[in-house]
């Protein structure tokens, strides 16, 4: 084989590589350097530092460890227990409505925090075993702890959509309100299944009575759901609020965003030395993970693109469009996103390939780059909940009880990923739900 095909050769061995288990980084670093030397020598390697030092520099990625040390104060403030009590209150006459109320939190959570491991332990920590308790099939139960707990990828702020933002070089706060609309229509999505589902099968939802046979007040409950609310939604409000309006940058949103986790917690009275140490030790060790598989990438990147690989991508995919439509292309590229993500981290995916293969939609197919960005998060989102690899499923399935296997993880979140899949195509169709909240606030 021609050294035309060196890059695809290097996509290959990388992609064997990961596949087989070895570690990310250091393979993105091993095959870039054995590729580069052997296509370029190694004066190639010169530049690597100026490009590393370029992505480190970049001001927006501020933004990532300081959402997540958001988000993991959050998880310790005592939040996500009151907002489930409460919600479970206010949704236990429907069918389903334990289901339904862990959607809620879960969205509530996910524009909280945005830490996906956070939210679905911490729901099934608390959640699938009072399901369990009322009857519900842990089929059902575990599926909606996965779906719901994945919701912070694709609900602004989102870690996802800050690392995507950076790489296409588009405006964060562009890509929060554009990602909003999509967001709310997975959660409508979501309920609307879990209460369709259980009227058509009441045996796998049924209604819940409460423990001790009461029911408060219609004033105390609305006093507690008040109370449950009021935390999130002025936090939610003070980040995404000040983006939007222009007040800050998403960088200065974040540090509002931690000064306010930080409050909630000592208003809990979840807040002290021992747990300031555990949030920043936690954040520390996510954000490196990011930024050294960044490293790579670039790395990675760098080379890939010396051999030539961009261009051979864009021809393949240009063939297809000459010989069928730029759509075809986008449905491969975005089925190809889907397939990787069953043997890929998100990160992974959004540092290797959204590089090389967002410049040609957008340059050659001229698709709007906020539009493609929502379907890659969509998209990305499903790999959370797809097996083998999906962090989802280790996340819930190390916290549920006993009598939950891992089979009834993997048949519980089959009907919520065909439901990602088809508000996907929704998106796809109806492109207006990304770019009319973004429009409003200026034209582009």
């Amino acid at each position: 084989m021609g050294s035309e095909y060196l890059a695809g050769w290097m996509f290959l061995v990388l992609t064997v590589l990961l596949m087989a288990g070895f570690p990310v980084t250091f393979t993105l670093i091993g095959t870039a350097m054995i590729f580069g030397g052997i296509g370029s020598g190694w004066g190639f390697f010169e530049l690597l530092p100026l490009r590393i030092w370029g992505a480190m520099k970049n001001v927006v990625l501020i933004a990532v460890p300081l959402f997540v040390f958001m988000g993991v104060t959050l998880e310790k403030s005592g939040l996500a227990e009151e907002l489930l009590e409460t919600m479970g209150l206010v949704f236990r006459r429907i069918r389903g409505g334990l289901a339904i109320s862990t959607v809620v939190v879960g969205a509530l959570l996910g524009a909280s925090t945005g830490i996906v491991g956070a939210t679905v332990v911490t729901m099934g920590l608390l959640a699938v075993p009072t399901m369990l308790r009322h009857g519900y099939r842990p089929e059902l139960a575990t599926g909606t702890v996965c779906a719901s707990g994945t919701l912070g990828q694709i609900i602004p702020p989102s870690i996802v959509l800050v690392l995507l933002a950076t790489i296409v070089q588009i405006p964060v706060g562009d890509l929060f309100m554009a990602a909003l609309l999509p967001g709310v229509l997975l959660v409508l999505l979501y309920m609307a299944y879990i209460f369709v589902a259980a009227i058509v099968r009441p045996d796998i939802a049924p209604t819940v009575t409460l423990d001790d046979g009461t029911s408060p007040s219609a004033k105390a409950l609305w006093k507690k759901t008040l109370r449950a609310l009021f935390p999130p939604l002025v936090l939610i409000t003070a980040v995404l609020g000040s983006i939007f309006a222009g007040i800050a940058s998403p960088t200065e949103a974040a540090s509002v965003g931690c000064i306010g986790a930080v409050a909630l917690a000592v208003w809990n009275r979840r807040f002290n030395l021992d747990i300031l140490k555990q949030v920043s030790t936690t954040t520390t060790r996510l954000t490196s993970m990011v930024f050294i598989i960044l490293i790579g990438a670039n790395a990675f990147g760098l080379t890939f693109r010396e051999l030539n690989g961009d261009e051979l991508i864009r021809g393949f995919l240009l063939n297809i469009a000459h010989d069928h439509n730029k759509w075809v292309v986008l449905a491969i590229v975005m089925g190809v996103i889907f397939l990787i993500g069953f043997v890929l981290d998100f990160i992974e995916i959004i540092f290797i390939h959204v590089p090389v293969l967002v410049p040609i939609l957008v340059d050659d197919f001229a698709f709007d780059p906020l539009w493609i960005c929502v379907l890659l998060a969509i998209n990305l989102q499903a790999s959370f909940m797809t097996p083998p690899f999906g962090f989802s499923l280790f996340y819930l399935k190390a916290v549920t009880p006993p009598q939950v296997k891992t089979g009834h993880i993997y048949r519980g979140i089959i009907p919520f990923v065909i439901l990602q899949l088809f508000g996907l195509f929704i998106v796809a169709m109806w492109p207006d739900l990304v770019t009319w909240l973004p429009g409003l606030a200026y034209v582009r």
